[in-house]
């Protein structure tokens, strides 16, 4: 998780220029989607409450890393957009991970991709005269396609693994 988000932070910095693309998306586009993954993997195996501690933990360390290795502001663009985003997405996993098993992973993410692109693109780059916009619009874009690209393997890994058994994490979701 933590990786995914530090090659995005790092990557976002830099556009994407084949075929002419540099004013509509960047590199990070293509590695940020990961964690949608990662975060529903977790979900669906060790449960909501652990889930949220993994996007904790992923968040402080995701944020000084990439304090370090991108920019102050790229930093805490992403980890609030990370920290938001990550939480909404296991939310609204948990509330349907009863319903057919792509239903959580699309709709969750979904949804919270376009959190995460709002927070993270107005944060760190208005104001400063790049075509920010457009990369958000593009950068949502590919997080839908990845996100669906990604059905493809969450069905093979969540066939090799144990769904959560634990207390139904509904109601511990409403306590927290």
């Amino acid at each position: 998780m933590c990786a995914a988000v530090l090659a995005a932070n790092i990557l976002v910095q830099f556009p994407f220029t084949p075929f002419g693309l540099e004013d509509f998306l960047t590199w990070g586009a293509f590695t940020y989607p990961v964690t949608f993954l990662v975060n529903d993997l977790t979900n669906r195996r060790l449960g909501l409450v652990r889930t949220r501690r993994v996007v904790y933990v992923g968040f402080a360390l995701a944020v000084l890393l990439s304090a370090w290795f991108a920019s102050p502001r790229i930093a805490l663009a992403s980890g609030l957009a990370f920290l938001s985003s990550q939480l909404l997405d296991a939310t609204v996993f948990n509330r349907l991970r009863r319903r057919a098993w792509w239903v959580p992973p699309l709709s969750s993410g979904f949804i919270s991709a376009a959190l995460d692109t709002a927070v993270f693109f107005s944060l760190a780059f208005a104001g400063t005269g790049l075509p920010w916009q457009n990369w958000a619009l593009f950068d949502y874009g590919v997080k839908l396609a990845m996100i669906a690209l990604f059905l493809g393997p969450y069905r093979v890994l969540i066939d090799r693994m144990p769904a959560f058994q634990g207390v139904d994490t509904t109601s511990v979701s409403s306590r927290l």
